[in-house]
């Protein structure tokens, strides 16, 4: 199953294995139980260091495997065969089972050894989900950290049966003791937030006593990683506090025009900021939302869990998240046929019905990704025509599985109480409502601000972007803003990160000049004399 060259790159990386380990599997006769075996037969002979027991009379799934240390719990199973995005996650549990060393802060691992309850963890995940790996290698590493936890990964396209039964129709999707858990992305800060309440206490108190930064970066995206760099290049304190590093770049599957990268995934993209970013020295607070901002001499965050943070100056990069239609039924059957993201979740509705409503650029890409998986697309477009680049607009129309409607403003998605069955759309030309009868809806209609948290303190447009102007400045002093959340137009990594970097000189000039007129004040009442 492996090529050559991905065999000599997994070789070298099993040189790094310390300690043995053994992957066990469970097998039956099957097509997929032999292609798992030859995959692990593969691995094994890369390493004197693994070693492979079959089993077909046991109750696992099959197929499955375990990979543990000898004579250890089996905290890691796959039942899948972890090729597509989750080979990285195969990797990491060779490499981390058999003692490459964890890149976690100490204060996580503790926690999650200390963790007092007993968890077996199932998480569904498909092979071309770019979000499930980060969800995956979280509950993958707090099973090899605590022997009372299990982690199983499942791929929901080999075990549909599974499915069915969980009426699962989004992923990642992960179960706890067999009761539903989370449902999208989640980082392993905040699974333990959501198991550990107390740890969440203690992190509030930890975070309400820092001492001021010279530059607080809310957001951690393109624009504030960009700024964090910035700001700690020039030697002052930064600090980010962010819901997740990476924001919406973690959402994105291909990124191929950021200038000098011809080619890259948006996870990955989003490593490699956070990467650069702890090369400086910069106070990185994660899983952390921003409730309230207060102005004054010390601007202040105050965070939803009740912590807060105070600034000398304050840059806002809270970026923004997928638009929703605001129609019956959408918020109902949310990962019950409602979906945002065609490439994790598409694979669910393989050979089924599914709407895409957006024909911009992302609707056209998402309805061509759909086409080859599900049985037929139908896009609907509020406006007249699509809008999508033409090159998109010709793909689609070559596609036989695709129908294009237009004109068409969809009123309601139904369902039967448990998952979508068909959505409701009127056409704007002639004001007949029709039914188009199908299972999933994908929505793809643009974004909007997070800026909910604003409203009252820094102006915002008639969209809710941030004000701002030509250096990045808000209506408040010392308030910066860069990236998607502002009203910069057009909405593109590569502008982010250029607005990110020029609010942080904003924000250093800011400084400067704010501790000069200072120097000239405390002159003039004769607090102070200089030579």
């Amino acid at each position: 199953m492996l090529d050559a060259n991905l065999r000599d790159q997994l070789k070298g990386y099993l040189e790094r294995i310390v300690q043995p380990i053994e992957i066990v599997a469970s097998l039956d006769g099957g097509e997929k139980s032999r292609e798992l075996q030859e995959l692990l037969q593969e691995i094994v002979v890369l390493s004197d260091k693994i070693t492979l027991v079959e089993r077909t009379d046991d109750d696992e799934r099959k197929p499955s495997f375990v990979i543990k240390r000898p004579d250890a719990h089996a905290g890691i199973q796959f039942a899948a065969i972890p090729m597509g995005h989750e080979f990285t996650s195969l990797v990491l549990a060779l490499l981390q089972t058999g003692g490459h060393p964890l890149k976690l802060e100490e204060s996580v691992i503790e926690q999650i050894r200390n963790l007092d309850g007993d968890y077996t963890f199932e998480t569904y995940m498909s092979l071309s989900c770019h979000n499930c790996p980060e969800v995956v290698q979280a509950f993958n590493v707090m099973a090899l950290l605590n022997p009372r936890i299990k982690a199983i990964t499942i791929d929901g396209g080999l075990f549909q049966d599974e499915v069915k039964d969980r009426e699962i129709m989004a992923v990642p999707t992960t179960f706890m003791n067999g009761q539903p858990f989370e449902s999208g992305r989640v980082s392993i800060e905040q699974i333990l937030a959501k198991l550990d309440t107390g740890g969440n206490k203690r992190k509030q108190e930890e975070l309400s006593a820092k001492e001021p930064y010279d530059v607080l970066i809310v957001g951690g995206g393109p624009a504030g990683a960009a700024a964090a760099i910035y700001a700690a290049r020039k030697g002052i304190r930064t600090g980010v506090v962010a819901e997740r590093f990476g924001g919406q770049v973690l959402d994105t599957l291909a990124i191929e025009n950021f200038v000098s990268v011809q080619a890259t995934e948006g996870p990955k993209f989003a490593v490699a900021l956070e990467q650069h970013v702890r090369e400086y020295d910069v106070d990185i607070m994660n899983v952390q939302q921003a409730a309230e901002l207060v102005p004054g001499k010390l601007i202040e965050i105050k965070l939803k869990d009740g912590g807060s943070l105070k600034g000398k100056t304050v840059i806002l990069s809270t970026g923004a998240r997928w638009k929703t239609i605001n129609v019956p039924g959408e918020a109902e059957y949310r990962n019950h046929g409602v979906a945002y993201c065609p490439h994790c979740d598409g694979p669910l509705f393989k050979g089924k019905r599914v709407a895409v409503i957006g024909g911009g650029n992302s609707g056209v890409e998402a309805a061509i990704d759909l086409a080859g998986i599900v049985g037929h697309v139908t896009l609907l477009e509020f406006a007249p025509e699509l809008r999508a680049d033409a090159v998109l607009q010709k793909k689609l129309h070559s596609l036989p599985n695709v129908t294009v409607i237009t004109s068409a403003q969809t009123s309601e998605i139904t369902g039967d109480g448990k998952r979508v069955n068909g959505l409701l759309y009127k056409d704007r030309n002639t004001e007949e409502t029709k039914t188009v009868e199908l299972e999933g809806v994908f929505i793809q209609i643009g974004l909007v601000p997070n800026t909910e948290w604003l409203k009252g303190t820094v102006a915002l447009s008639r969209h809710g972007e941030i004000e701002v102007d030509a250096h990045g400045r808000t209506s408040i002093p010392g308030v910066f803003a860069a990236g998607d959340v502002t009203t910069v137009p057009y909405k593109q990594i590569v502008i982010a990160v250029g607005e990110g970097a020029k609010a942080s000189l904003s924000a250093f000039d800011y400084l400067i000049r704010s501790s000069v007129d200072e120097e000239i004040v405390a002159v003039k009442n004769g607090e102070a004399v200089t030579a």
